[in-house]
């Protein structure tokens, strides 16, 4: 079972580290989704090579067993928001890092308008200014159910939450700029 004190790691460090490649492309997604280092990255692309792995699986089963399987992870991954609701066990092989990567609640809250940037979002979350449905959520790097996509909004307890707030102004200002 494992000593409470000491978790597991729930990430696989890449085979080959210091390829040029590799380390471009980390950098890249590090920059553009606003994370805090590479175990971030790490954490998700595990994540997707498990749902490849069970993918892969499934589809050496028998029929029978399958579908049963194959519908569980399908409405997982749905209810995720990674896939869509018509998608096929071959969409699941298909993914890649930058669907999770969308799905954070970080990712969300940019796209959604209320930071200027990732790194703005990041903090706006860790100081707890927004949360889903009227409840805190301090991890940038929640997933984000689609259920509670719609639900994402700021705290009430928080300052910003006053709508003549500096910061939601000048938020604003420029989402009407671009």
């Amino acid at each position: 079972m494992g000593d409470p004190k000491k978790p597991r790691k729930k990430y696989e460090t890449p085979k080959f580290p210091w390829q040029v490649d590799t380390l471009q492309m980390e950098l890249r997604l590090i920059g553009e989704y606003g994370l805090r280092n590479k175990k971030e990255l790490w954490r998700h692309r595990t994540m997707i090579s498990k749902f490849r792995e069970v993918a892969r699986s499934l589809l050496g089963m028998p029929t029978g067993e399958r579908k049963k399987r194959e519908k569980e992870l399908l409405d997982r991954l749905y209810r995720l928001g990674i896939l869509a609701e018509d998608a096929e066990l071959d969409d699941v092989l298909d993914l890649s890092i930058e669907n999770i990567l969308e799905r954070r609640f970080q990712s969300l809250v940019f796209r959604k308008g209320f930071a200027k940037s990732m790194h703005q979002a990041r903090q706006f979350i860790a100081h707890g200014h927004i949360g889903i449905d009227k409840r805190r959520v301090s991890s940038p790097g929640y997933l984000v159910l689609r259920d509670e996509e719609a639900k994402i909004g700021f705290a009430p307890a928080s300052l910003l939450s006053e709508s003549n707030h500096i910061t939601r102004m000048s938020i604003a200002s420029r989402a009407e700029k671009t």
